[in-house]
């Protein structure tokens, strides 16, 4: 088990259901439920990755890599949204937000959090993948 990871699951779900009390009032409301719904989700995703931390097999090097990465993505996938739906920037998230725009400023910063939390999915994604590429092999 890795505590850290774990804590920071649970940090991120009481961040979430406490940005869920303010849907109504953010100007995307719909995309302030996806934040809502991401940022629980993540959560639980964090706990899970922790709880199984043991089984990845990585380098020290890559295990901090894929520890920031997790931890990195969740954060900022449900900021992103969060942003996006405060400042009605939802031109990278168009599904959620129904084709609401904003600034360029705002449109900025949320494309940057979304695309960057992507790319670092992937890394820890990838990096999981890895580690875990020789569990269970013999019971095949």
């Amino acid at each position: 088990m890795h505590i850290p990871i774990i804590r920071h699951g649970f940090i991120l779900i009481l961040l979430a259901l406490i940005s869920g009390l303010f849907v109504p009032t953010m100007e995307i409301p719909r995309l302030g439920l996806s934040a809502h719904t991401v940022g629980i989700l993540s959560g639980v995703l964090l706990i899970a990755v922790g709880s199984i931390w043991q089984l990845i097999v990585l380098s020290d090097s890559q295990r901090s890599i894929m520890h920031w990465s997790w931890l990195y993505a969740s954060y900022v996938n449900w900021l992103g949204c969060l942003a996006g739906a405060i400042f009605g920037a939802g031109k990278s998230t168009p599904l959620a937000s129904a084709g609401v725009v904003g600034t360029p400023t705002a449109e900025l910063l949320v494309a940057v959090l979304l695309t960057s939390a992507g790319v670092l999915s992937f890394v820890a994604v990838g990096l999981s993948l890895w580690g875990l590429r020789r569990v269970g092999i013999s019971d095949a």
